[in-house]
């Protein structure tokens, strides 16, 4: 399926890939696509090969299997920097699943010592989630595609304790802030995660819309031709009203943009 993807790449993008053992042989499926692959060997090792790829003005990073707990902090690298985006497999059976598994694998690589630091690097780079099942008869097929969506912080600590005339009173709006402050340091959300296709009795089912986030950003990284299908799709499956509702918001930030550029200067008053 990886393979199958590149297809659908727009071709101006440059694909850089990185394996721990050559098996996508993109550069002979795609001869005309401007592909970098590279693997380690003994003297020359994976991170050397990504810090290269860094200078290489790569549009878009491959993993080929994130494996081993060194490939999957060179997946962190890669879609946090030097890439428009970054694609990789793995085999876990659930999204949580995948988290917890890239997360041990950032704190046995050394990278971090925290668990809810490093969760919170995963669920950060983690967008979509294209699970592929295998049944008893050999075939494949797509049995969900599944949405991260990180947990904003959010500051829900009051100081109503000062309107309290009482010393009871000042301590039970203490006491509920701490109890905002003790949730979040050992009971912290950092992410929720839903399905947004399902394969339901062998037919594909739009569950649940993509996030506004998400879609504003596919929509920025498309051309003008691929952006109006794409809308279309959002209002067949989700309604008009989740179009308008992304369009507002792209129309309210080049406004801003506009109305910034077009501010004068102190010198020009």
């Amino acid at each position: 399926m990886l393979m199958a993807m590149i297809e659908n790449i727009y071709e101006t993008m440059n694909l850089r890939i990185t394996e721990t053992a050559f098996e996508l042989h993109l550069r002979k499926i795609y001869p005309t696509r401007n592909i970098l692959s590279m693997r380690e060997t003994e003297t020359i090792s994976g991170q050397d090969c990504l810090d290269v790829q860094k200078k290489t003005d790569g549009s878009v990073n491959i993993i080929g299997e994130v494996a081993t707990d060194p490939v999957a902090s060179w997946m962190i690298q890669s879609a946090q920097v030097a890439s428009k985006f970054t694609l990789f497999t793995h085999h876990a059976k659930t999204f949580p699943d995948l988290v917890t598994a890239l997360r041990n694998s950032m704190l046995r690589a050394g990278v971090f010592k925290d668990e809810k630091t490093a969760e919170e690097q995963v669920v950060q780079v983690l967008n979509f989630d294209i699970h592929l099942v295998k049944d008893f008869k050999g075939r494949r097929y797509i049995e969900r595609v599944t949405e991260c969506i990180p947990v904003e912080e959010k500051n829900e600590y009051t100081f109503d304790h000062r309107n309290e005339k009482t010393l009871e009173g000042k301590f039970d709006k203490f006491f509920d802030n701490a109890t905002h402050y003790f949730t979040k340091s050992t009971d912290k959300k950092l992410y929720v995660y839903r399905n947004i296709l399902e394969n339901i009795d062998g037919e594909y089912v739009m569950t649940n819309p993509i996030t506004d986030k998400n879609i504003k950003e596919m929509r920025n990284n498309m051309d003008e031709s691929d952006i109006d299908g794409f809308d279309k799709f959002i209002e067949r499956n989700w309604g008009s009203k989740k179009r308008e509702a992304v369009q507002v918001s792209a129309n309210a930030e080049e406004t801003t943009k506009t109305s910034r550029r077009g501010r004068p200067r102190k010198n020009e008053i």
